[in-house]
């Protein structure tokens, strides 16, 4: 059973969201349980100063904890301001100040620590062989952040968009790699890249998400799941996005509902590809392993020999969490990896997968040593000319060039897209590219 509404032609009121929060806690069947929210770091929008609000109001009182973890994947750490930000409130020390609880707390998801993990079972290859289609045939460990374990109740509380790796976010995501251990993330994440972000993102039930939702099945917790689906902010008296729909249910029922809202107001549909695109990131990307969003959601809608340019000023760094890593690979297609195989097995999956994505299609001959790329990718921030060569990008001084300057020559085949990251465009039916 799902709880929820949507539109794909307007927005929920305040007190529609208000009225789907009440009913599905009351549904929760948790009075005096210890409630964990597992929620999106800030490089998703989502209006979740109104979601911990309602919390607040609704769950608070009836529960005998209610905390908040922030699945950040392999993201850098939020500090206390960038937590109080994102919940719309006072955070110090990880602990809520104010509102009607002073006792919750906010976690960040520590990734890089072993021991904040606790192993919860293994995928065994047959299963994978079966789920991938032959593709893949391995066991996958599976493990999660152990802080799971210290709640009775786990809910999701995040947004739904077209996703690169999994085809929509959202749901189970949020476990898997959101507070997840290294193994599936790497897996899941190769796995995505080997079928190719441009076959995966915006198709629906993919077999990464079928991987996913196995793993999570194998958590030993209640689940449960606020889906969202939204867009920008439509007026000037706020700056909270506002919400097509919202679903609430077990994470797979309350991501399938989002995913298919999220799948006509989250994709644009244009009559041809274009030449040249670019990609204006807003400052919520603060490294291009988070910007290279403005490359995969175009990636459909560029020609073959056309370019995607990744316009971010303010960005100056690769990775902070992988950028050696990065800088010693370069960005490449996936057939360059699987072509050299021996030679770049050792690399973790996630960081090859996210080379490939922001790369995009391909082709390697291995006997001659030549990689053959679909488009063209520049990197107009202040990365220097030289790192971007090195890493296999184009580079364009961002000082030289205005995107607004270029704005209404669609007809010329030039887009440009004031806060790329979210909207995934697509070439209609009757002219795909490649």
């Amino acid at each position: 059973m799902v709880i929820g509404q949507g539109y794909t032609d307007a927005y929920l009121s305040d007190a529609e969201v208000r009225e789907i929060v009440r009913e599905s806690v009351a549904s929760l069947h948790a009075d005096g349980k210890r409630v964990l929210v597992i929620i999106p770091d800030g490089t998703r929008t989502m209006p979740m100063p109104l979601m911990f609000g309602l919390f607040e109001e609704l769950l608070a009182p009836r529960v005998a904890a209610l905390d908040y973890l922030v699945a950040l994947g392999t993201h850098q750490p939020m500090s206390d301001a960038h937590l109080g930000t994102l919940i719309g409130g006072q955070v110090i020390g990880g602990q809520v100040i104010g509102g009607q609880t002073d006792h919750s707390r906010i976690f960040n998801h520590e990734w890089g620590d072993p021991a904040n993990f606790q192993a919860i079972g293994v995928i065994p290859a047959a299963e994978i062989r079966e789920i991938t289609g032959g593709l893949m045939s391995q066991d996958v460990p599976v493990s999660l952040n152990k802080l799971i374990f210290d709640y009775d109740r786990l809910i999701i509380c995040g947004p739904v968009f077209p996703h690169e790796v999994v085809g929509f976010s959202g749901g189970n995501k949020y476990f898997f790699p959101g507070i997840a251990g290294p193994e599936i993330i790497n897996f899941t994440h190769w796995l995505g890249a080997v079928i190719t972000s441009y076959k995966v993102i915006g198709s629906g039930y993919t077999p990464v998400r079928a991987v996913i939702d196995r793993a999570a099945a194998m958590i030993p917790r209640p689940r449960l799941c606020f889906a969202m689906v939204v867009a920008p902010a439509h007026s000037q008296s706020t700056n909270l996005p506002s919400l097509h729909g919202l679903y609430f249910g077990s994470p797979h029922a309350a991501w399938e509902a989002a995913s298919a809202l999220s799948a006509q107001v989250h994709i644009v549909w244009v009559e041809k590809p274009y030449h040249r695109v670019f990609s204006v990131m807003p400052a919520m990307y603060d490294d291009l392993w988070t910007a290279a969003k403005g490359m995969y959601k175009l990636e459909p809608a560029i020609a073959d020999g056309g370019e995607v340019i990744i316009y971010a000023p303010h960005i100056d760094e690769i990775s902070y969490t992988h950028g050696k890593l990065i800088d010693e690979i370069g960005y490449h297609c996936r057939d360059y990896f699987l072509e050299q195989w021996d030679k770049y097995k050792h690399i973790p999956g996630g960081v090859l997968a996210h080379s490939t994505h922001l790369r995009g299609l391909g082709t390697y001959d291995a006997e001659a040593g030549v990689e053959n790329l679909r488009i063209k990718v520049t990197l107009a921030t202040r990365i220097p000319r030289e790192r971007c060569e090195r890493i296999n990008l184009g580079y364009l001084d961002p000082a030289t060039v205005n995107p607004a300057e270029w704005v209404g020559r669609e007809d010329e085949g030039v887009l440009v897209v004031p806060k790329a990251g979210e909207m995934l465009y697509r070439v209609s039916a009757q002219a795909q590219v490649g």
